[in-house]
């Protein structure tokens, strides 16, 4: 019950944090995919960013590059699930960075193969595509990494409170 609960919390407040202004690219999904992998039970970690992009994209409006991006967040989302063995700080970065840098690759990829007359289907126009989306990816690195951040801080926190209140006999049972 109490992983219900909390992915239902997850989901709503990251389809929220898109539908509210914010600069391109610059939300808390990836950072969503992370730490499901790590705190959610593994049926709920690859659901959450994905019904999070969906309840949001109804109200956004869906478009053709979709399935790239919820492909990099499920991606994401398996990351965090191998995190989740290895959980440390610099794991935790480390994962926030790659996931960044997988999302760009994969949705622009997609933007590149999808296009029918932005980007030549050439080496020119792959590199170009990808030359055009850097000012996306300072945005994706910097929100990924402070949401991840912020959001392991909030769920280590919360897990250090709960262990302090439980009895003495149910702490050494962990």
């Amino acid at each position: 019950m109490r992983f219900t609960i909390l992915a239902f919390i997850m989901i709503l407040g990251a389809a929220l944090s898109r539908l509210i202004p914010h600069p391109p690219n610059f939300a808390p999904i990836a950072a969503m995919a992370l730490v499901g992998g790590v705190y959610l039970d593994k049926r709920f970690a690859l659901i959450v960013p994905l019904a999070a992009m969906m309840i949001s994209d109804w109200f956004l409006g869906f478009h053709s590059l979709m399935p790239f991006v919820y492909a990099s967040f499920v991606l994401t989302g398996l990351i965090g699930l191998w995190v989740a063995r290895r959980k440390s700080a610099v794991t935790v970065v480390g994962a926030s960075i790659v996931s960044s840098l997988l999302f760009f690759i994969v949705t622009n990829g997609g933007v590149w193969i999808l296009s029918t007359s932005l980007y030549p289907k050439t080496v020119d126009g792959f590199v170009g595509c990808y030359i055009a989306a850097i000012p996306f990816f300072r945005n994706s690195l910097i929100g990924d990494l402070l949401y991840t951040v912020i959001l392991f801080g909030l769920f280590e926190g919360v897990r250090r409170v709960i262990v302090r209140r439980q009895p003495v006999g149910e702490m050494m049972k962990r």
